[in-house]
C-alpha cells in the first residue's frame, strides 16, 4: 500500500505539472500486458475515483498476431475487474516480419503500427486522451541515446498532440521509477504478458544505454533521479541552439557565480527556466 500511494503521488505530481487530465475527459489507456502498464492503468482507475475532476478511463489492448500472444491474460484480468477494456486485433507482425530482415529489431516499426492504431482507436471510442506507460528511466534513457547516437538534446515530451493534431498523448508515469513499477506489479500480481514474443532482437544502442545508466546508479546513487531532474531545470543560455536563444530573447549568458547566483536572493535569472515557463515560452 505504501508503494501504491508513492506512485501515484509520482503521477499525480505529472499529471499536474502538464495539465494531462481535464474534467470530462474519457482516456484511452494502451495496456499491453506489461508491468508499466498494468501499472498506470491501476493508478489512473484509483485517481478516477477520488479525483477532484471526473473522467473515466478505458483500457486497450492490441493483439497484433504475434503467434501464441496470449492475449486471454489481460481479457480475464479485466473482466474479473469490472474494468471498461477492448481487445483489438490487428495482424501487424506479418507486416513487421515481412519488412525488416531476419535478426534486426522490429521495435521500431512494430511502435509506428501500433501508435496508428491507438490514434484511430481513440476516436472511434471517443477519448480525448492516450495514456502511455513510459516512467522516468525511459526518459532518461532516451535523453542519452539521443545525446549519443543522434547529437539532438531531447527525451520524451510528457504531454504531446499527434502530427494529425487529432489526438493528445499523455505519460502520466513519467515520474515514477522503474523499480518501483516492477516491485508494485509484482506486489499486485499481474498476469504480465512477456514482450519478446515476436523474437525480434532487442535494440542494442538501447540495451548499451541502459547497462550504462545501472553502472552509473549503482556507483553513484541517485543519477537516474539527477536525470530527470535537469530535464526541468533548464539553462537555455548555456546551450548551443541558436533558433532557441531567438525565440526566448537571449543575448549573453550569465556567468556561473556572478555575485547574484553568490548572494542566493531574488527571483531566477531570465536563463533559468524551470521546464513549465519553457514551454509556455516555445508555445
Amino acid at each position: 500500500m505504501q508503494l501504491r500511494r508513492k506512485l501515484a503521488r509520482a503521477m499525480g505530481r505529472a499529471i499536474t505539472d502538464f495539465d494531462m487530465i481535464a474534467d470530462g475527459d474519457r482516456i484511452l489507456c494502451a495496456v499491453s500486458g506489461g508491468k508499466d502498464s498494468y501499472a498506470m492503468h491501476a493508478l489512473l482507475v484509483d485517481l478516477a475515483r477520488r479525483a477532484p475532476v471526473r473522467f473515466s478511463v478505458i483500457a486497450v489492448n492490441i493483439d497484433q498476431g504475434h503467434p501464441g500472444y496470449p492475449g486471454h491474460l489481460l481479457t480475464d484480468y479485466m473482466a474479473a475487474g469490472g474494468h471498461e477494456f477492448r481487445m483489438i486485433s490487428e495482424d501487424t507482425y506479418s507486416i513487421v516480419t515481412e519488412k525488416i530482415p531476419e535478426n534486426k529489431t522490429y521495435c521500431s516499426l512494430c511502435s509506428r503500427l501500433r501508435r496508428g492504431i491507438l490514434y484511430r482507436i481513440a476516436r472511434e471510442l471517443g477519448c480525448s486522451k492516450i495514456a502511455l506507460g513510459h516512467h522516468r528511466d525511459d526518459a532518461v534513457t532516451t535523453l542519452l541515446l539521443n545525446l549519443i547516437f543522434a547529437g539532438q538534446l531531447k527525451s520524451m515530451p510528457p504531454k504531446l498532440i499527434s502530427d494529425d493534431g487529432d489526438n493528445i498523448v499523455i505519460r502520466p508515469l513519467i515520474y515514477c521509477a522503474e523499480a518501483e513499477l516492477a516491485a508494485f506489479a509484482a506486489e499486485e500480481r499481474f498476469p504480465i504478458i512477456p514482450c519478446d514474443l515476436c523474437g525480434s532482437q532487442e535494440n542494442l544502442q538501447r540495451k548499451a544505454v541502459s547497462q550504462l545508466l545501472a553502472d552509473l546508479d549503482a556507483r553513484h546513487p541517485g543519477t537516474r533521479q539527477n536525470m530527470l531532474a535537469a530535464l526541468g531545470n533548464v539553462r537555455p543560455s548555456h546551450l548551443f541552439d541558436t533558433g532557441l536563444w531567438k525565440r526566448l530573447g537571449l543575448e549573453v549568458a550569465r556567468e556561473e557565480g556572478s555575485a547574484r547566483d553568490e548572494a542566493g536572493v531574488g527571483a531566477p535569472a531570465p536563463d533559468v527556466l524551470p521546464v513549465g515557463n519553457l514551454l509556455r515560452n516555445l508555445a
